[in-house]
């Protein structure tokens, strides 16, 4: 054969071979592609054949499937107000899910992100809080402040910030809690100068309006700013905490008596002989060096009662009530103090309950009336009624004499011990305590969980991305082996802030100075302009002021 022929018989064979296998691989690409469609389409029909099998089951015992948004409300509310972690409430609804009607329990990290974002929805619903508004107020928004700072594990400091109706009194029976309260800023800074909060408390009052009072308690700084506010045209009646009022007079009574040392050290020696002994469920309670006038009743009401356990006469050797006595030291000698002492404390208590419970005002100031007459202490009686005077004085200026004004911060420190126990893990530090404290004010309704499931991913990233966590820091520090000089920042300013977020314009914006001084009726002459500028923010729902410039 010729090397043409050759040629030609090899391509033949070559195209025959070609062709041969190009079939064969055709055939097995469309094998293929039945078989995955097919598959698909088995996957498709499964996973809907085990919706209607749960359906119906749930139909069989008389449930339905529940939509995402119930599940987000009920895991709130396990959250919230049932106070379980994160991982018990991704148990409890795993536990339940066959009974509740739910497809998938959501995991821990799902519900973290769900409170986060209640979170971002209450402060941006803040914008919009108003309280009932007040006839002797009327250039405000009805509210009633409520201002704190609380220390965290770290070195920030949380200062808080917390609405209440000033009429609260008028439409509850009861004393204000954390339902009632809503959290409207929360700023974390290393330090806080009345300078700093007067500055935060500008930006809220841009976005929110004049509060009608203040409720703080007596610390300098809280009280400076109060001062720089008015003195910028901003300024706002201040009512001071009855608890800390009422610890201050008992401070400055007793620290310095001459049996107040001696009744603690004997506390303090009868606690040490009488833990690890059979006597231990006697031992007195523990009561911190910080705030001690706060809670130090604790401790008088308990040696009132261990003392009247050892009646006068003689004990045998040996015996429970001999070896009573042993543990007890210097205690009996300190029977006048402890009398004279729960004296003036019962009495103190038992007025702040009905203040508490009803608010301050001219009816609740007279039921006070024979109980601090009957305190042992001529001075505190005195002081005390003195402060009743100057904080219904503030009452009556608000036109809430006869209500009764709200005059107990008890809710915003029961916020931060909320805050510092529940949700926060192991470390607790002051951002992560501060990024929840918006979510344990009030209530959780269904219309919050569908605003929930409104936030985006990017929206919560954006909300917390600036964040300085105390467990961020560990692992970059300890696991990716960072400097410590990342740890270092400008202490002057605070790192973790949380305002309501305002729609056309900056949180930094300049603030319109109104003026509260009623005294000159007739005001400035004032050149009218073709059309009025409507001042926003300044007045309760409903209320327009126009201001001519």
């Amino acid at each position: 054969m010729s090397q043409l022929s050759k040629m030609r018989h090899s391509r033949d064979q070559w195209k025959d071979k070609a062709k041969q296998r190009g079939k064969g691989e055709r055939y097995e690409r469309r094998e293929k592609a039945r078989i995955k469609a097919q598959r698909d389409q088995l996957t498709q029909a499964l996973k809907a054949s085990e919706t209607r099998v749960r359906e119906l089951e749930a139909q069989l015992g008389g449930l339905a499937t529940r939509p995402k948004v119930d599940v987000v409300h009920f895991a709130l509310q396990l959250f919230l107000e049932a106070r379980i972690s994160f991982r018990a409430v991704s148990r409890v609804l795993a536990l339940l899910a066959r009974v509740l009607g739910i497809r998938k329990a959501p995991c821990p990290q799902t519900i973290i992100n769900w409170v986060i974002r209640l979170t971002i929805v209450r402060l941006d619903a803040a914008r919009t809080l108003r309280g009932l508004p007040l006839a002797h107020a009327p250039f405000t928004n009805g509210l009633i402040w409520l201002i704190d700072i609380s220390i965290g594990l770290g070195s920030g400091k949380i200062l808080a910030v917390l609405a209440l109706d000033a009429h609260h009194h008028q439409r509850v029976c009861d004393a204000p809690a954390l339902c009632h309260v809503h959290c409207i800023g929360v700023a974390v800074a290393d330090s806080w100068t009345g300078e700093m909060i007067a500055e935060l408390l500008k930006r809220l009052i841009a976005q929110i309006g004049r509060p009608a009072a203040y409720l703080k308690d007596g610390g300098s700084d809280l009280h400076k700013a109060a001062a720089l506010l008015a003195a910028d045209g901003l300024g706002s009646p201040c009512l001071d905490d009855i608890s800390h009022a009422a610890a201050g007079m008992l401070k400055r009574t007793y620290q310095h008596h001459p049996a107040f040392e001696r009744f603690l050290s004997a506390c303090g020696r009868a606690s040490g002989k009488l833990k690890q002994t059979l006597l231990a469920c006697l031992a007195p309670p523990t009561v911190r060096t910080k705030a001690r006038f706060m809670n130090v009743h604790r401790l008088f009401t308990w040696a009132d009662r261990i003392l009247q356990l050892s009646p006068p006469g003689g004990a045998k050797r040996g015996s429970m009530l001999a070896k009573l006595r042993g543990a007890l030291d210097d205690l009996p000698d300190c029977k006048a103090l402890i009398k004279r002492f729960q004296g003036d404390a019962g009495g103190l208590l038992a007025c702040q309950e009905i203040l508490k419970t009803h608010g301050l005002g001219a009816a609740t100031v007279a039921q006070c009336d024979p109980i601090i007459d009957a305190m042992p202490t001529v001075a505190i009686g005195q002081e005390f009624r003195a402060y009743l005077a100057h904080q219904l004085e503030t009452a009556t200026t608000l036109g809430l004499g006869q209500v009764g004004v709200p005059i107990s911060s008890d809710s915003i420190e029961s916020l931060f011990g909320v805050g510092k126990r529940h949700g926060v893990g192991e470390t607790s530090d002051a951002a992560r305590i501060a990024l929840r404290l918006p979510a344990f004010c009030g209530t959780p309704t269904r219309e919050e969980a569908e605003r929930v499931l409104g936030v985006s991913v990017a929206q919560q990233h954006e909300f917390t991305a600036t964040f300085t966590s105390l467990t961020q820091q560990r692992r970059e520090v300890l696991g990716q082996g960072q400097a410590l000089d990342r740890l270092a920042r400008n202490q002057s300013e605070p790192y973790v802030e949380l305002l309501p977020r305002p729609k056309n314009r900056s949180n930094h914006a300049s603030i319109v100075n109104l003026s509260m001084d009623c005294e000159n009726q007739s005001g400035p002459d004032l050149e009218p302009r073709q059309s009025p500028e409507v001042m926003e923010n300044v007045g309760p729902p409903g209320m327009r002021e126009v201001a001519l410039t």
